[in-house]
């Protein structure tokens, strides 16, 4: 176009920028955007609402509002969408006190909450575990007669499950139905996902019977979740059983699902079908990742199968993957768990060689198993090591220091560490 002189306008800049800020160019938008006003071209709400909610999609809130100051400044009036871009955007970071002052200059302008407004609201402080504020804002929503939503409707509902007020979570499903408001899959799946996390499985089968029935296709994540709630009860041959079941519906398992069920399996030591289903994951070949391995090692690693554990965790180069900091400290704990002392110090070692730092979680294993085994000159030493990084004693390691300490069993060289660390 500007190679034969046809000058675009503001709905082609407009519409490029659009795309661009959808495909995630938030800053070849912004060139375009400077370009225009380069170009002397009339500049718009809609244009700035298009940088605006793009920064704050890609979490860069202080950009977005240095933009708002921009526009305002030239006299463009904000809408309702470059409110709730804004506020959406600090609500992410827990910006409360900016968010009240939008909220304030909203009502000012006389620019009216509406519906996506009052749903951020609810669902950022329903995630926060402000509930009483959620149901505040909820009411005044429904006073002001904007009607809520099924995405108001779940960010309440999942509010109430993540703070395990299930009964409170389904009086808020119920009314949802009561209101005319059909119920999604999502909105089962936030139940389902409730009563698995608190063992409740039956409750959860009757809701996913009721999905059925009413027509929804259970998805991966339903699935997921009720293969998750089974292996938490200690039911992972169910588990299993409706893995298979999602299989014949068409659903595919992801690598997600089946980490779940790797880890319920060995964790209700059923280790057959845990390698059984490893198996199956590499002969699919899924995109494993670290997670899987560390599943399967600690599992070996807890019922004294440490061979197998070792077996594994020495393959990993070979199948292309980096020990974390994860694998290091389950393989250290298994080794002290079998009095491997020595090898546990020496693994220890190696990890900052191979580019992995020890964390608190490592350093409170290795210290613990010192202790546990009478080496207190060794722990002292790690001891020393962990409060020179930073960390703190675990409750575990405090509760064998006291004890040691009470029964007059702590040499001379802890007694020094702890009075010098007092």
């Amino acid at each position: 176009m500007e190679n034969i002189d046809y000058k675009p306008n503001t709905i082609t800049y407009g519409t490029i920028m659009n795309c661009l800020c959808k495909i995630g160019k938030t800053n070849e938008a912004i060139g375009l955007f400077r370009k225009m006003q380069e170009g002397n071209l009339e500049l718009n709400v809609v244009l700035y609402n298009t940088i605006i909610d793009s920064l704050c999609k890609d979490s860069m809130v202080t950009e977005a509002l240095n933009f708002f100051s921009e526009m305002t400044s030239k006299g463009i009036q904000p809408d309702v969408f470059t409110y709730n871009s804004l506020i959406q955007g600090l609500c992410n970071f827990d910006r409360w006190k900016e968010t009240i002052k939008l909220l304030n200059e909203m009502v000012q302008r006389k620019i009216m909450l509406d519906l996506c407004t009052f749903s951020i609201l609810v669902d950022t402080l329903g995630k926060e575990g402000k509930l009483k504020e959620a149901e505040e804002v909820f009411n005044v929503m429904i006073q002001r007669g904007v009607e809520p939503d099924t995405i108001t409707y779940n960010s309440l509902i999942d509010g109430y499950c993540l703070q395990n007020r299930m009964d409170k979570a389904i009086k808020v499903f119920n009314m949802m139905v009561r209101k005319g408001c059909s119920p999604s899959i999502v909105s089962y799946s936030i139940l389902i996902h409730g009563y698995c996390k608190n063992k409740r499985i039956d409750e959860a089968m009757i809701l996913f019977r009721e999905m059925t029935i009413n027509g929804m296709i259970p998805n991966v994540v339903t699935y997921t979740t009720l293969i998750g709630g089974f292996c938490r009860v200690g039911r992972p041959k169910t588990a299993l059983e409706l893995l298979q079941k999602m299989q014949g519906c068409g659903q595919h398992p992801n690598v997600q699902t089946y980490a779940i069920l790797l880890d319920g399996l060995c964790k209700n030591l059923h280790f057959p079908e845990a390698m059984a289903l490893f198996q199956v994951m590499e002969d699919k070949k899924l995109d494993l990742n670290i997670v899987i391995y560390n599943i399967l090692i600690d599992g070996m690693c807890n019922v004294g199968k440490l061979t197998i554990a070792r077996e594994l965790f020495n393959t990993l180069p070979t199948k292309g993957f980096q020990a974390n900091v994860r694998t290091y400290t389950i393989i250290i704990k298994g080794l002290y768990k079998e009095g491997l002392l020595n090898e546990a110090r020496e693994l220890f070692e190696k990890m900052e060689e191979n580019g992995c730092s020890p964390d608190h979680v490592t350093y409170n294993i290795i210290i613990q198993g010192f202790l546990q085994h009478n080496e207190t000159s060794w722990a002292v030493q790690y001891l020393q090591m962990m409060v020179d990084k930073g960390f703190s004693a675990n409750a575990t390691i405090a509760t064998i220091l006291i004890d040691l300490l009470t029964t007059n069993q702590a040499d001379k060289a802890l007694q020094d560490f702890l009075l010098k660390s007092v």
